[in-house]
């Protein structure tokens, strides 16, 4: 696909929704130390918040001590500093950044920077059930991601992190594939209704599956959404465990309905006297019911 002269503009939408979704990323990740960043741009310059997430996300100090007040320029540089060379005897690697474009708030650089810690903290480096160690050092991250999401919903032709996301159902179908009941009626949801579908699926699987929305619905279904932003948020699957108490539903089924008793019997009915049949709907589902009767010529007619 071509780019355009609006998708490399500063306010081109996957833009702002990446930012959005990256610093939800950042924020999770953070609050079990208490901090939060406001804006992705400004609020990693002094070091600090960058290196209490790499710590968070390594589960590991620093190699070399830093500033804990960096009030000036030269102190927020080397607090930078110290980060890139954790992440660097990581064997993490980062193109083109430096210490300078963090603290300048060099945005294209710094989201740069946050992708490639998502690429290995949340899809390169865990262990996924499911899956053999073998899979996961032979793939690139995001073939991982999506051959792991083939293998959850293989009844779905998943091939890509944008458009095939984006009336929500295939988010229903992920959802109950994690924890089968979450969203049994998935199949049956209205396509010209995305925004629905994916608040849907994504409130359950915040709810029960501990799956935080780095990414809003609107966001996911969005025309223009980049595939680093629904691959940030579908990484969190894998590791997805259901709660206890977890509302689940069994699946609706309209080929579960079954009829039976006298009435329709082929044989012992009589003309104008009532034909009386049971329908059972229990295994099928809430749902409409509809009733064909089909006469010896086989014409059908609908009885409510």
């Amino acid at each position: 696909m071509p780019v355009t002269e609006k998708d490399l503009a500063e306010d081109a939408p996957w833009k702002k929704i990446q930012q959005n979704t990256f610093t939800r990323w950042c924020n999770e990740h953070l609050k079990c130390v208490n901090k939060r960043i406001g804006n992705l741009q400004t609020d990693l310059s002094d070091g600090l918040r960058l290196i209490a997430l790499l710590e968070v996300l390594s589960q590991k100090r620093m190699y070399r001590k830093y500033h804990q007040r960096p009030t000036f320029r030269q102190m927020q540089l080397e607090n930078v500093s110290v980060a890139l060379e954790f992440l660097d005897r990581e064997n993490i690697k980062l193109v083109s950044i430096d210490s300078k474009a963090i603290v300048d708030g060099n945005l294209k650089l710094i989201l740069g920077m946050v992708w490639t810690l998502i690429l290995h903290y949340s899809i390169s480096m865990p262990v996924w059930e499911d899956e053999g160690d073998d899979d996961a050092k032979k793939q690139t991250p995001k073939l991982r991601l999506l051959g792991w999401i083939q293998n959850k919903i293989p009844y779905l032709p998943i091939t890509n992190f944008n458009q095939n996301w984006q009336d929500g159902k295939a988010l229903g179908a992920l959802v109950d594939s994690c924890a089968p009941g979450l969203c049994p009626d998935w199949e049956s949801w209205d396509p010209r209704k995305p925004v629905d579908n994916a608040r849907e699926a994504m409130q359950q699987a915040d709810d029960w599956l501990g799956v935080p929305q780095v990414i809003t619905p609107e966001e996911i279904i969005h025309p223009d959404v980049d595939e680093h932003s629904v691959m940030t948020y579908l990484s969190q699957f894998p590791k997805a465990k259901l709660k206890p108490g977890a509302p689940l539903k069994p699946k609706l089924n309209p080929k579960k309905a079954r009829a039976y008793g006298r009435g329709i019997e082929p044989t012992g009915n009589m003309v104008k006297q009532p034909a009386k049949f049971t329908v059972d709907t229990i295994s099928a589902g809430q749902g409409d019911v509809m009733v064909f009767v089909e006469d010896p010529e086989g014409n059908k007619e609908e009885n409510l």
